[in-house]
């Protein structure tokens, strides 16, 4: 299984379609979209591409090959359009062979580490900054944003598969890894 992780594609219809086509160029199974999928947030200018209703005709029909997270640009209101649950704080799970935590990061994150003890991985986005760090035994693994990148970091997002995570600009080009 491979899987595409992108966070905070803030409502960019361009961003959103550069990584649907790394998700099809990636040949992936699934995508982990760590939240703020729609709206651009009182903290950003209005990103490049921004039309949040083409964002929407874009993802709904991925949606069982999408699992998200809230972040906390995320509104009830954008559970109302989008066909994928938007609404769940963090998700647990056990992807190819490895426990990891998926969140948006402003709440869980390396300063403020998960309660549940057996997390190997925690991936979130929220800083639009990449990272790759590993803190009291977990890895901290933040892909970058897909549409504001912050910090003079790239448009990015990462892949997950049973060699590790990659990350990679929205053109394919790969810039950092970690390896099992």
């Amino acid at each position: 299984m491979k899987y595409i992780i992108a966070s905070d594609i803030h409502g960019s219809a361009l961003y959103c379609a550069k990584l649907l086509e790394r998700f099809t160029a990636e040949g992936a199974d699934g995508i982990l979209l760590l939240g703020d999928v729609l709206y651009h947030g009182p903290r950003n200018d209005l990103p490049e591409g921004y039309a949040p209703k083409e964002v929407i005709a874009m993802l709904n029909p991925l949606k069982d090959s999408i699992l998200c997270v809230r972040g906390n640009c995320e509104a009830e209101v954008d559970q109302m359009v989008l066909d994928f649950d938007v609404t769940t704080e963090h998700r647990t799970l056990d992807l190819v062979g490895k426990k990891l935590m998926m969140t948006h990061g402003h709440h869980i994150n390396i300063d403020a580490p998960p309660a549940q003890a057996d997390i190997e991985f925690v991936i979130y986005g929220h800083t639009h900054i990449p990272l790759k760090a590993q803190k009291d035994g977990v890895w901290y693994l933040n892909p970058g944003s897909v549409t504001i990148p912050k910090n003079g970091s790239d448009h990015a997002y990462m892949t997950l598969d049973e060699n590790g995570f990659v990350w990679k600009t929205i053109d394919g080009k790969e810039y950092d890894r970690l390896e099992f």
